[in-house]
């Protein structure tokens, strides 16, 4: 199935899920909507799933991995090579996302769509070593852009066919903080100093090369706001691109999709101007540090229950809200009702 008949064939969320959801909740003997965006978190679950039945969660993080060329312009505190290292730790289980994921019972795919090392422990996606330096050319071509937002869409029917039905977005890959920031400056009709922080760590001499380093971009590649995929393709990343894919697959195939931080959130907002149905199939999970954060969570109308400072990636902060998921869904689905305990429901 390529690109266009995936979104042509997504659908709405089911209303109909959202209210049977939302009705067994006030059931539970508590004052009603008690839990607040816990409650209203396991309803946008029901409405994506498509039904108001939930037992478990079965809990994966997909975290794609992938280089970027614009950081031999010193825009990231560190060199392309930190990637490798990360993914390698990522491979073998021990990066911050592996010991949180086991910690919550969840499962992590990591996935190699773009690096320019190749390590072990990593599924085998490679579609270039790296993009090319979106100061000098696009950063892709647009056939690579697809073929990545299809390693994505692939990748949620896979978990789905293993049995698992909510997935965390993460990513690893030095530099795309930049990637996101130019994506964002574009699609938000944003001034580029506005959007743009400090990712790991710059100080004002690395935020300034930054900053310039995506207005270059812009002006060599005039990127296209009406066109998302012709914004991809020239200042975004493989990951990113992975990442939008899996937030349409979640939609194609009735997953929902725990979105981490401004990296997953951008290529959300690529999903979401691709197919705007996508967007009901997203969960919020935190509100990252970097300045566009909160215009890209303002374009969703999302509100999330974490506001931690988190800014690690990985899918951390996604994962963050994994637990707080189950213990929602433990409520909705075990604790005792009004009728249990014999007292009228208040009106």
């Amino acid at each position: 199935m390529n690109l266009a008949e995936a979104l042509q064939k997504i659908k709405p969320v089911s209303a109909a899920a959202a209210r049977e959801c939302a009705e067994r909740f006030n059931r539970v003997a508590k004052p009603v909507g008690s839990l607040g965006k816990l409650e209203d978190l396991l309803i946008r679950i029901a409405a994506a799933s498509g039904s108001a039945e939930m037992e478990t969660l079965r809990k994966a993080v997909a975290v794609f991995c992938a280089d970027n060329g614009v950081t031999r312009r010193g825009v990231a505190l560190h060199g392309q090579a930190v990637t490798a290292a990360v993914a390698e730790v990522l491979g073998k289980g021990g990066a911050s996302v592996s010991v949180m994921a086991k910690c919550c019972g969840a499962e992590v795919l990591a996935i190699d769509v773009g690096m320019a090392d190749t390590v072990s422990g990593l599924r085998d996606k490679k579609l270039m070593p790296g993009t090319d330096d979106m100061t000098q050319r696009p950063a892709m071509s647009r056939e690579t852009a697809e073929q990545a937002l299809t390693v994505g869409i692939e990748t949620v029917g896979e978990l789905k066919e293993r049995g698992f039905n909510l997935i965390a977005t993460g990513e690893v890959g030095i530099g795309n903080t930049t990637t996101s920031s130019a994506i964002c400056a574009v699609l938000l009709n944003r001034p580029v100093k506005e959007v743009t922080g400090r990712g790991a760590g710059l100080d004002d001499a690395g935020l300034s090369r930054k900053i310039s380093a995506i207005e270059t971009a812009l002006t060599i590649n005039k990127p296209d706001p009406n066109d998302p995929m012709d914004v991809l393709r020239k200042v975004g990343g493989l990951d990113i691109a992975a990442l939008a894919g899996v937030f349409i697959g979640g939609a194609l195939h009735g997953v929902p999709v725990v979105a981490d931080g401004f990296i997953s959130c951008t290529a959300a907002l690529i999903a979401r101007r691709l197919c705007p149905p996508v967007t009901g199939y997203i969960i919020p999970s935190h509100v990252s540090e970097e300045p566009a954060a909160q215009w890209l969570l303002e374009e969703f109308n999302f509100s999330p229950v974490i506001h931690g400072g988190m800014r690690l990636g990985e899918g951390t902060g996604a994962v963050a809200l994994f637990p707080l998921l189950d213990m929602a869904l433990a409520v909705y689905r075990d604790a005792a009702t009004y009728d249990d305990i014999g007292v009228k429901q208040a009106p």
